[in-house]
């Protein structure tokens, strides 16, 4: 009689162990169980505004037509012509983006109608 050969046992694979994280385990949280109280913000430092917009410019006289010859910040000086556009209803009604320019104003932008993005632009080459 021959003998049947067993065929070798497979091994299992090794396990291996969990990866160990950094900084500790947190404990479960248990049902019921108060959240853990969170730490306050620090206080936000109030922003300081930059010299260069902060300095006076002295408008030129189209300019000072529109928002009066004292000088002014840059800040002030396109407030003032908000403040303006805004009195007189120069918005255009369609597109409140765009700037239709009075008589004053065309002096300042050379243009009957400007984008209020290209406004600020034209509005720095008329202060000193």
């Amino acid at each position: 009689m021959a003998t049947a050969k067993k065929a070798p046992a497979k091994k299992a694979p090794a396990k291996k162990a969990p990866a160990k994280k950094v900084g500790g385990a947190k404990p479960p949280i248990k049902a019921g169980a108060a959240a853990p109280a969170k730490k306050a913000a620090p206080a936000a430092k109030k922003r300081t505004p930059s010299a260069a917009f902060m300095k006076a410019m002295t408008p030129t006289e189209a300019l000072a037509a529109v928002i009066g010859a004292t000088p002014a910040p840059r800040t002030e000086v396109t407030k003032k012509v908000w403040e303006y556009i805004k009195k007189h209803k120069l918005q255009d009604a369609e597109n409140k983006r765009m700037i239709n320019a009075d008589a004053k104003l065309k002096a300042i932008f050379k243009k009957d109608q400007v984008s209020m993005f290209e406004m600020t632009k034209l509005i720095n080459d008329h202060l000193k």
